[in-house]
């Protein structure tokens, strides 16, 4: 037996591909990379096209409401869907977005900001795709530090031997 299958469901390595820059898409991939990094999983995040704003020194996520049909807020006691043809009001995200920073604070939910660093203090190894960051002009100065730049190969080398590869 494999040391993996003796130790059973507990995976030893994950990548995770994360491709969304919003406020509410930055959470579950620093969620589960903490989570796994903190039960010794050796965790590998691959941040590409939209999912590089996460990476940004200057943080400013965003909630979009538009084809979010799934976007309840607590409210007045209930939870309260939005119907996606407001969503196209002008500054309908710039709303929904101070609520669901005033919701994160309120409940106690930790930053992007400290759900990075503490990816960072847990090793969790963070890749910034290269040709994005080509793509869309940005600078490695503009992201943060402790992360590597590489391409898909780099990313591939962590994927082909990791027990779990997860799309987010």
């Amino acid at each position: 037996m494999t040391e993996n299958a003796e130790a059973g469901a507990n995976a030893k390595t994950m990548t995770i591909i994360v491709t969304k820059g919003s406020l509410d898409w930055a959470y579950p991939p620093l969620i589960l990379a903490t989570t796994a990094a903190a039960m010794g999983v050796d965790v590998t995040l691959f941040f590409t096209f939209y999912g590089l704003e996460i990476l940004k020194k200057k943080l400013d996520l965003q909630v979009t409401a538009l084809g979010n049909a799934a976007m309840k807020m607590p409210m007045m006691g209930m939870h309260m869907a939005m119907p996606n043809i407001v969503g196209m009001l002008p500054g309908v995200d710039a709303g929904a977005t101070t609520m669901m920073k005033n919701l994160i604070k309120k409940k106690g939910v930790a930053s992007i900001e400290d759900l990075r660093e503490a990816a960072i203090e847990s090793d969790v190894k963070i890749i910034a795709c290269q040709m994005t960051l080509d793509l869309f002009e940005y600078k490695q100065s503009d992201l943060i530090d402790g992360i590597t730049i590489g391409g898909a190969a780099t990313y591939m080398e962590q994927a082909l031997k990791s027990d779990i590869n997860l799309f987010i």
